[in-house]
């Protein structure tokens, strides 16, 4: 999918909030704030809200707007945008990371990786039980 940097319409606004939501929330830095169940809810919301003001800021929106669509104060969307809120900080610095063309380290690239090497290991060692087994019969 392509993420539209510069909305111009509701579905565009709509990809690059999911966009900015989905690639912060699964940040290694905000993963492990995320990952305490008693933080989780609040960031997730919080991570929500910063991603749809941000979204609506880069399609011209305009503060009271973005305030009402969102049901929060202006004051909340404010500290968002200027990334005064460690939600829209690091909403902010995702989608610099985007609009660069970078894609953030996920959590899941490492945990990926490890996971493949240790399949590896596992299978190499079932072949090599199959083989043992082969011979015994």
């Amino acid at each position: 999918m392509e993420i539209p940097l510069k909305p111009l319409s509701r579905e565009d606004i709509h990809k690059l909030e999911t966009s900015l939501l989905f690639y912060t929330m699964l940040r290694k830095d905000v993963f492990e704030i995320i990952k305490d169940p008693a933080k989780r809810v609040t960031w997730v919301d919080s991570l929500a809200v910063a991603a749809g003001a941000i979204a609506r800021e880069k399609a011209g929106f305009t503060v009271t707007k973005i305030a009402e669509e969102l049901g929060r104060t202006e004051t909340t969307i404010r500290e968002h945008l200027e990334g005064k809120s460690k939600a829209g900080k690091f909403v902010k610095e995702t989608y610099e990371m985007l609009a660069r063309g970078k894609t953030p380290e996920l959590i899941f690239d490492v945990k990926f990786e490890e996971k493949k090497e240790d399949i590896k290991k596992e299978l190499e060692e079932i072949k090599r039980r199959i083989e043992n087994l082969l011979e015994k019969i």
